[in-house]
């Protein structure tokens, strides 16, 4: 490595962030950046481990030492590619993942780890600033076509290494711009929608086609698209959202956090909203979720003037450190505190909700809430819970917005056109490996086949699935696979 020292001699460092107070005021990113000689420090702190555990802890298999080296050396044009071989969307994962790789990292055991997913971000960034990222269109074309429906992370990943390898790539998206999660399901202040359309730009002019507007199974009939095309790749995500199905639900009031998150977006992207404002100002607002999508309904919330906001959690308080039953380099279900919260929230752990309760114009105007107890197994996983005695009670809340996950793609239309075999959590049935269904010619990756996840996972899936599609149109795919890229870090 470039300073075999560093990690004894730089401690971790983030880049500095506007002032909540200040940020609160507009969408816009507020996380800096690095400094030359503190971005320096910072890589300088990657220890050349004997075993790099977090290739490993990222889906990806991202090759971080070595991209960590080149960065500390300021060989720009050496990092970008030894990132960009691996990670097809940095600028996203710089911004959004959970970043398990620092979670494995070995210098985590004992010392805070590195700053891997700022160092991620830097290289893209300082790759688009000097002309690196460029569009890419192989002069030798396979004569295949390929529909990718759905364009989050996992159909642009697929996408983008499918058109990498000679085929004609088509991209269908049911909404009216490309991105998926991206686009509408993330806040502006954690990533500019620049940087989505920015990718998607570059991807357009590598020769993919998208076609916005346009939902498989309603506006063209899936079994259609697969007589039309040599393969497809359903990437449509996970997109029904958890319930409450309690007394109330019905009361104006009550929404799904992606109503509300996809709204303000269009907001700030100044897209005409048709249909029910949903907004937060002046109302005090619960949180049902102590999820990321909780976290961006607290900060969205912050943003548009609520007179208060509160954020439940079901589950008990996770532990601000790692436990015996959360050893490294395992990911840790560990207390965390967001830039949201940051901002203003009142978090409660272990409260059920278990009514909704509205005024004479059906308007919502409490909550009945009630504290609960977990039994927990011997790992200290939760097994149920109880109601604890005399703590039910009502609480003001005038919005209410369910950030509780997602349980399964939509069925109708698409799945159901095609007749798709379910597996036993009623994701699309493909085996990790191949990514085939059980349909002829038709793929599936991403939430859609393996459920809600992550972005850095989601992509994982889109690159993986594109190498078995061209191994099923081609016989062969030169296309690297994340098992071969593991392969090749053992041997060297």
């Amino acid at each position: 490595m470039g300073k075999v020292t560093g990690f004894k001699e730089y401690g971790r460092e983030l880049p500095e962030k506007v002032p909540a107070q200040d940020r609160v005021k507009n969408y816009k990113e507020f996380i800096g950046m690095y400094s030359d000689e503190k971005l320096n420090e910072q890589s300088a702190r990657c220890m050349n481990c004997g075993i790099p555990f977090c290739h490993n802890g990222c889906p990806l298999g991202n090759v971080i030492p070595e991209f960590n080296d080149a960065v500390y050396k300021q060989n720009w044009k050496e990092a970008y590619k030894i990132l960009s071989s691996t990670n097809n969307f940095p600028e996203f994962t710089g911004r959004i993942c959970p970043a398990p790789c620092e979670s494995a990292c070995v210098l985590g055991i004992n010392k805070p780890a590195i700053a891997i997913e700022e160092i991620e971000k830097h290289i893209i960034e300082i790759a688009f600033e000097k002309g690196y990222v460029n569009a890419f269109s192989p002069i030798l074309k396979s004569g295949k076509t390929v529909a990718v429906v759905g364009s989050g992370p996992a159909g642009l990943a697929a996408a983008a290494q499918l058109n990498k390898v000679g085929h004609q790539v088509t991209v269908f998206e049911r909404d009216d711009q490309p991105g998926g999660l991206l686009r509408y399901g993330i806040p502006d202040f954690k990533l500019d929608k620049e940087v989505v359309r920015r990718r998607v730009k570059i991807m357009e002019e590598s020769g993919i086609e998208f076609k916005c507007n346009t939902e498989i199974g309603k506006d063209i009939d899936a079994r259609d698209l697969v007589k039309n095309f040599d393969a497809v790749c359903l990437a449509g995500g996970s997109t029904v959202p958890r319930d409450l199905p309690i007394p109330g639900r019905e009361l104006k009031g009550v929404y799904f956090a992606m109503q509300f998150l996809k709204q303000q977006n269009k907001r700030v992207s100044r897209i005409k909203v048709t249909e029910e404002e949903i907004s937060a100002k002046g109302k005090d607002v619960v949180v049902i979720g102590g999820g990321d999508t909780g976290s961006d309904c607290v900060g969205t919330s912050n943003r548009q003037g609520a007179k208060s906001i509160t954020q439940f959690e079901l589950m008990f308080q996770p532990p601000k450190e790692r436990t015996d039953n959360m050893p490294w380099p395992q990911y840790p279900m560990l207390l965390k505190t967001t830039s949201s919260h940051e901002e203003g929230c009142q978090r409660f752990w272990g409260v059920n909700t278990k009514e909704f309760i509205g005024d004479a114009n059906g308007d919502l105007k409490e909550l009945k809430i009630v504290d609960v107890e977990w039994e927990t197994d011997f790992l200290g996983r939760p097994i149920k819970f109880t109601e604890l005695a005399e703590t039910e009670r009502t609480i003001p809340c005038q919005r209410v917005f369910l950030a509780m996950g997602f349980i399964n793609p939509q069925y109708e239309g698409m799945i159901e056109q095609l007749g798709l075999t379910l597996d036993g959590r009623k994701n699309v049935n493909a085996v990790e490996g191949d990514f085939k269904t059980s349909v002829e010619k038709v793929f599936a990756a991403g939430d859609m086949r393996r459920g809600q996840s992550l972005v850095v996972w989601a992509i994982s899936e889109g690159r993986e699935a594109a190498r078995t599609i061209d191994l099923f149109l081609m016989g062969h795919s030169s296309l690297e696979s994340k098992e071969a890229i593991d392969l090749f870090e053992e041997a060297n």
